[in-house]
């Protein structure tokens, strides 16, 4: 695995201002779904045998984090609070670099070896995850 730091090449695709604005408009339509008093995302899984999915309590750990209870977002379900965290994290360098126009952040994975050890690490974050929402069913 390779960072690179250099600048967008003529016709390549601006992954900063894509994923930027991706997210601010989730959060502005999230945002505006609870505001007007939609009715709440139902999990499937969760009615039919009464268990946590591994995506439980995601929706009250981002209202949580936005309110800026990170504690109790962290207890809401583990794997989000660090998505949300990486996110906010993404979109401040998007931001900041699409502000400044500098030069733009890659990762490069060129081996098998590295692309295994990434797939590997996302299915053991879910599995460890989804373990701990176990633990803590009776929150849901």
């Amino acid at each position: 695995m390779r960072l690179r730091v250099r600048h967008l090449s003529p016709g390549e695709i601006d992954h900063e201002l894509i994923w930027l604005s991706v997210s601010l408009a989730s959060l502005g339509l999230a945002a505006a779904w609870l505001t007007i008093g939609l009715p709440w995302p139902r999990c499937m899984f969760h009615e039919i045998t009464s268990l946590p999915c591994v995506t439980c309590g995601m929706t009250r750990c981002g209202i949580q984090f936005f309110h800026a209870h990170f504690l109790a977002a962290l207890k809401w379900n583990p794997l989000v609070f660090t998505a949300l965290c990486g996110l906010t994290a993404f979109d401040l360098y998007a931001f900041a670099t699409l502000a400044t126009r500098a030069p733009r952040l890659r990762i490069c994975l060129h081996k098998q070896t590295a692309k295994t050890c990434v797939r590997g690490a996302v299915v053991s974050a879910l599995v460890l995850n989804w373990i701990y929402l176990l633990m803590h069913w009776r929150n849901f």
